[in-house]
């Protein structure tokens, strides 16, 4: 009995090709692609994702082993699709930092700052807050599940082998990056009113007793009144930012998010 195995070079062709695209989507994937995450743990779950995109997409990809130019120029274009479905989804994500950052500055926290487990930087204590508990929510809901269909469907969208649409890809890039901020300051609005009207009412007690010193009564009772309105409007936060990252993920998948 004689076994064919020259389909095996265009197999393992093929599966380093689903790698690169799912491989350099989790690099930047909220929760998956954290600096705190294990390298393992990443790896063993790209490699568990390309096993489970490999038989549905296999025929989407026409790799020529012949010429080993053609191959790499669809492994850099695999590669730059999953940095841009990555990034999309990192720049979500950035509108709860963005919104961190203005709360705190409008609450008297701004000089507070702590490391950011998903940035590996600092960052004001609020927005590393906001960022965690946006991650957990995103799992806790299974919103992540719109993020795997997102990268079946990125076959339907970016095909491989296919030229990609540069023009699409920078105007996608920019609007996650606008949106991302534009829903940022949408979510600190109460807090931007807030200290306005606080820092508003100290000036005009500062006018009218002078000789009272207004910081240090004014920056205890701000932080206090910014931690209280911050626990009655957490929850509509939190739900703002769930169906705004939900919206980006259904855009991302069409054929999914359609059915």
């Amino acid at each position: 009995m004689r076994i064919d195995i020259s389909f095996l070079p265009a197999l393992a062709a093929t599966f380093m090709l689903v790698f690169a695209r799912v491989g350099a989507m989790m690099m930047l994937l909220p929760g998956f692609g954290e600096a705190n995450v294990p390298v393992r743990l990443r790896l063993g779950i790209a490699l568990m994702l390309t096993l489970i995109m490999l038989p549905l997409h296999r025929a989407a990809y026409h790799v020529d082993l012949s010429s080993m130019t053609a191959v790499m120029v669809l492994m850099v274009h695999e590669i730059i699709v999953g940095v841009v479905l990555g990034a999309t989804a990192r720049f979500t994500l950035a509108a709860l930092s963005v919104a961190g950052s203005i709360i705190a500055q409008q609450v008297g926290l701004g000089f507070v700052t702590a490391v950011d487990p998903t940035q590996d930087q600092q960052s004001v204590i609020v927005a590393n807050f906001l960022t965690i508990l946006g991650i957990a929510l995103i799992f806790a809901t299974d919103t992540h599940y719109l993020v795997l269909a997102a990268l079946s469907d990125s076959y339907t969208l970016f095909s491989p082998g296919e030229l990609m649409p540069s023009g699409d890809v920078a105007a996608l890039a920019t609007k996650a990056f606008t949106v991302a901020f534009k829903i940022g300051v949408q979510l600190s609005a109460p807090f931007i009113i807030f200290g306005l009207v606080f820092n508003l009412g100290l000036g005009m007690l500062a006018r009218m007793m002078p000789q009272m010193q207004v910081y240090f009564v004014g920056v205890p009772l701000s932080i206090l009144a910014g931690f209280m309105l911050l626990g009655v409007v957490l929850v509509a936060v939190m739900g703002t930012f769930l169906t705004y990252f939900s919206g980006v993920m259904h855009q991302l998948a069409p054929v999914s998010g359609g059915g």
